[in-house]
């Protein structure tokens, strides 16, 4: 199953969540709640320090692997992403199929195909990159280290800023499974499911450098409070 690791790029390191992120977690989730209408993100440090633990049982469980992401410049954290929903494909067809979890030895195991989700930055640190920037070093990963097939990401149908995010990038929708959960308000929700294929990766990464190379203005502002690197 996949290890942590920390992934570092010009604006922003995604580093392993951990018990001491949590302040940095709380301070980034607490400024103005209803932008997290659509995601569970924790409020105050005791909250915090419980999303913190649930994502570390999920790595020992081997159905995540969470992050935090932290400003280059400064070392603060302005929120968390993660890979969850790995599936196997490695090794002979066997009878009762087990998704999720690879056969033979997990910790030499890389996953076919995963998906990345629960991300969620402080509102000051949007429309800067860092969310771009932090999609690039976890498909990068994927796709080049992992050699996975497919990366999948999934929104609330009525989450329009994460649908219009995830589509910028150039994934691919797979359409919206109606009535297919319950919404993090309580609301039963639609869902939109997209993906990204090995073969798409190099045309997305392009697409994602284009994007990044659009937006010096705001990330030079963000850089001069000190929230990330100009």
């Amino acid at each position: 199953m996949p290890v942590p690791l920390t992934l570092a790029g010009r604006l922003v390191r995604l580093e392993p969540l951990a018990p001491h992120h949590a302040s940095g977690i709380s301070e980034a989730a607490a400024a103005n709640r209803d932008e997290f209408g659509f995601t569970p993100v924790p409020h105050g440090v005791d909250e915090a320090l419980e999303y913190v633990a649930q994502a570390l049982n999920g790595h020992a469980t081997g159905t995540s692997l969470a992050f935090a992401i932290i400003a280059m410049a400064s070392g603060r954290v302005l929120g968390s992403t993660r890979f969850s929903r790995f599936d196997y494909w490695q090794g002979p067809v066997v009878w009762p199929l087990v998704h999720g979890m690879p056969p033979g030895d997990p910790l030499m195991a890389t996953p076919d195909a995963a998906e990345i989700g629960n991300t969620w930055l402080s509102p000051q640190a949007r429309g800067s990159g860092i969310n771009l920037e932090s999609k690039l070093l976890l498909l990068q990963h994927a796709f080049e280290v992992w050699r996975v097939r497919r990366i999948a990401m999934r929104a609330d149908v009525r989450n329009m800023r994460s649908r219009m995010a995830i589509e910028r990038l150039g994934a691919t929708s797979d359409g919206v499974r109606r009535a297919h959960s319950r919404g993090f308000d309580g609301e039963v929700r639609s869902t939109a499911f997209y993906s990204i294929l090995d073969e798409e990766w190099p045309t997305v990464r392009a697409t994602i450098d284009r994007e990044l190379a659009a937006q010096p203005t705001r990330t030079r502002r963000l850089g001069a409070q000190g929230l990330i690197d100009a």
